[in-house]
């Protein structure tokens, strides 16, 4: 008994006051009567998922965080599917900060608990607070569940998840892929891809070089080292060059059978057989190096552990650059915040997952019928 009363103050501590379900919205209105100084602000619908075990609670303190940039309706969702006894609890708040160092501008915060067979009633109970003019975020975190429903799907705009912290990336993958092809107009963000950004960012502008240009179609080899952690944000980065350079699966049975594991042999437009491998290594960031090299060339982005910072070199014809850059964080927070300041419809995500999805070991399809959607 104590250590319930101990974990209900806790929650109560992080996620303001607890309300009935039937009163959130007469509750949030009595908040605002009560502070007439400050402004609600709400240009979005922000659902933050979990099912992992005091989650709602670290959450909230991330979405205190999101809300110094963004103005937002936050509802934080809690499941645990696997409790006995069903319920429900909700708790509301707002998050406040100064604006311009005179006035306080709010957003609101509805907090839900669910448990047992009461998670049935996430679609009925939890989105019937959503602000309906304004579109919905939804950040999952962790494992793909039965939770991830057409029912809940169907009322996302913009998807966000970790593919990292997946155990099973292919059959999440195909989920996702399914759920891309049912619901055009949704949004996929995959936190895993955004913390390849500053990577692809840099090897693109090292082949705006001439000389790195010239030598693009006669690149024969890829080298990428990965935290094991991380081999999808790899594979991503790997699926990312052939689908812009136009490089396709080689089809020599030969080789393919041959073929140890992460390495993949393409073709490019030219004709050129191009190598790639993916190394593993348990230190350092998530991705520490890719290069791309060919008999005169070499373009490489690489990053050292513990480094704020990428570092960039060409190598061609005797033309040599090497020069450092921001690497960017790997926060999911800070990166769910960026992608929210970028906005924008992913569409790169989108070409570059049926080259990702042959990678990560769907079936192999031939060229011809490759789709780039």
């Amino acid at each position: 008994m104590m250590m319930q009363e101990s974990v209900q103050d806790e929650y109560s501590l992080a996620l303001g006051k607890e309300v009935p379900i039937a009163s959130i919205d007469k509750e949030l209105h009595l908040l605002w009567e009560a502070d007439k100084a400050s402004t609600n602000a709400s240009l979005i619908n922000l659902a933050v998922y979990s099912e992992a075990d005091g989650a709602i609670i670290r959450n909230s303190e991330v979405v205190q965080a999101i809300t110094r940039e963004h103005a937002c309706r936050a509802l934080l969702i809690g499941i645990d599917r696997e409790a006995s006894e069903a319920s429900i609890r909700a708790w509301v708040t707002a998050h406040c900060h100064l604006s311009q160092g005179r006035k306080s501008v709010c957003c609101e915060q509805i907090a839900f608990q669910l448990t047992g067979k009461a998670t049935g009633r996430l679609r009925n109970t939890v989105f019937a607070h959503l602000n309906s003019d304004l579109p919905l975020v939804f950040w999952w975190q962790g494992e793909l569940s039965p939770i991830f429903g057409e029912r809940l799907y169907s009322l996302i705009d913009r998807f966000i998840f970790d593919s990292s912290d997946w155990k099973s990336p292919l059959e999440s993958f195909r989920c996702i892929e399914q759920v891309m092809e049912e619901v055009e107009t949704l949004q996929p963000m995959d936190i895993e891809w955004t913390r390849s950004y500053h990577i692809r960012y840099a090897i693109a502008g090292l082949f705006d070089d001439p000389l790195a240009m010239r030598a693009a179609e006669r690149m024969n080899r890829v080298r990428i080292v990965a935290h094991p952690k991380h081999r999808v944000a790899a594979l991503q980065l790997l699926a990312w060059m052939a689908a812009c350079t136009g490089w396709q699966r080689s089809m020599d049975l030969g080789l393919m059978a041959s073929s140890p594991d992460d390495h993949y042999y393409f073709e490019s437009r030219e004709g050129v057989d191009v190598t790639a491998v993916i190394e593993l290594h348990p230190e350092g960031p998530p991705i520490r190096l890719i290069e791309v090299s060919c008999a005169d060339c070499l373009v490489s982005v690489s990053r050292e552990p513990g480094s704020a910072y990428l570092q960039q070199k060409l190598d061609a014809e005797g033309h040599v650059i090497d020069r450092c850059t921001p690497a960017g964080s790997e926060d999911a927070s800070e990166l769910v915040m960026n992608q929210l300041s970028m906005g924008g419809k992913n569409s790169l995500y989108r070409m570059m997952m049926p080259v990702f999805l042959d990678l990560l070991g769907g079936e192999p399809e031939l060229p011809s019928t490759m789709s780039v959607r």
